[in-house]
């Protein structure tokens, strides 16, 4: 009786089980896979966040399809004028909005090309629109991860109908090359297809890259959707607010926005105390992000040093939360995994979570409280090193 949406697998693998299993017995866990800015004690300025959501509640419903102009004013202004407020859509989260341009841009059993490595998401939205995802690879090479562009030409097809990219990436932290969505672009506008770019963690790139491309928004090339939301700009992932940034060739670009208007305008999902206060959380988003700098950055320092002298190597990152550690393949990542969190109470995750195409690797949020995390990584280098 149920929708083939929704048949997807409910057993439950053994790092899950046994994460379980050491909770219910009432032993600690060091958790090193945390990512939820609200329960890793950064102090964030949650006066000020009240006060703006007081600020901007009113009595007053106005329902805009796109959300509020005063918003989109302040995500435009965000964007540095690339994209207009007239081609912002405001969503209750990047998830919703990869919802609404599945819905746009896609009929039953149509194709998106999603990356891999990535955050294990896409598979769920895309199959919850009827819309089949297909993973195309990045390779590491030199210490950089490329886009394997040959391999996705080959999985093109006629049903094919975005390409999306997160950048940077969730884990590797790798930001697109400038050569890449270039021939992206031009694939996408010679095939009628969208380019769609989950820039949620755009705001930690690091400075001085060269040859990568800190943002889509503006690209006019082919029909270009840059997203991106409160949940990781100002962490504050509670007050459920995302959006979504349209450009391209401006015939093809006005009727992408009138379908989307209808489409917004049926959910019309955004509430409007946070709209209201959209201008003023993104003008605190500076104090936040210097906090969150400070985390990531002595988090990744303590994880280089405890892994001098160990078997393991902190590949390098363009931004994002996350380090990625290739390790020996002596054991499995799952034999790896459930060593930490038995022997050690460490908890990290496995390079399959995000669809690693080899073994092994092991993958390590740098949010975490600082003297967990510094526990945690010397349990880890510890277990590394005896190998």
């Amino acid at each position: 009786m149920f929708s083939q949406r929704t048949h997807w697998s409910q057993t439950h693998n053994a790092l899950t089980l046994a994460v379980a299993a050491r909770r219910a017995a009432g032993l600690p866990i060091l958790d090193l896979t945390a990512t939820n800015p609200t329960q890793v004690d950064l102090p964030l300025p949650m006066d000020d966040v009240a006060l703006a959501l007081f600020q901007g509640t009113t009595g007053i419903y106005d329902p805009q399809p796109f959300g509020l102009l005063e918003a989109r004013q302040a995500v435009a202004a965000y964007h540095q004028g690339k994209v207009p407020a007239e081609h912002i859509v405001l969503t209750a989260s990047t998830s919703e909005a990869y919802g609404l341009l599945f819905k746009l841009l896609c009929d039953p059993g149509d194709r998106v090309l999603v990356p891999a490595p990535s955050y294990p998401l896409f598979e769920y939205l895309a199959v919850l629109e009827s819309v089949q995802p297909v993973p195309y690879p990045s390779r590491l090479a030199n210490g950089e991860w490329h886009i394997d562009l040959e391999a996705l030409r080959d999985m093109l097809d006629e049903r094919t109908r975005a390409i999306l990219l997160v950048s940077p990436n969730n884990p590797t932290g790798a930001v697109v090359h400038s050569e890449e969505v270039l021939e992206l672009a031009q694939l996408c506008q010679e095939r009628g297809m969208a380019l769609v770019c989950d820039e949620v963690f755009a705001d930690t790139i690091a400075a001085g890259l060269y040859g990568r491309m800190a943002s889509l928004a503006g690209l006019t090339t082919c029909l270009t959707f840059v997203l991106s939301g409160l949940s990781k700009v100002c962490l504050l992932p509670q007050l459920k607010l995302g959006w979504m940034a349209a450009s391209g060739p401006a015939e093809l670009l006005a009727q992408a926005l009138a379908r989307l208007e209808i489409l917004a305008d049926t959910y019309l999902s955004v509430a409007t105390p946070v709209q209201r206060a959209l201008p003023r959380l993104l003008d605190l988003r500076h104090g936040i992000q210097a906090t969150l700098a400070q985390r990531l950055a002595t988090n990744r320092r303590v994880l280089q040093a405890a892994l001098v002298g160990t078997t393991a190597t902190l590949l390098p990152a363009d931004g994002g939360w996350s380090a990625v550690l290739r390790i020996p393949r002596t054991k499995s990542e799952e034999e790896w995994t459930l060593a930490l969190l038995e022997q050690d109470g460490v908890l990290v995750h496995p390079g399959w979570f995000f669809d690693f195409a080899t073994e092994a690797w092991l993958i390590l949020s740098l949010l975490p409280p600082q003297p967990e995390f510094a526990q945690g990584v010397e349990r880890l280098a510890a277990r590394l090193a005896d190998v």
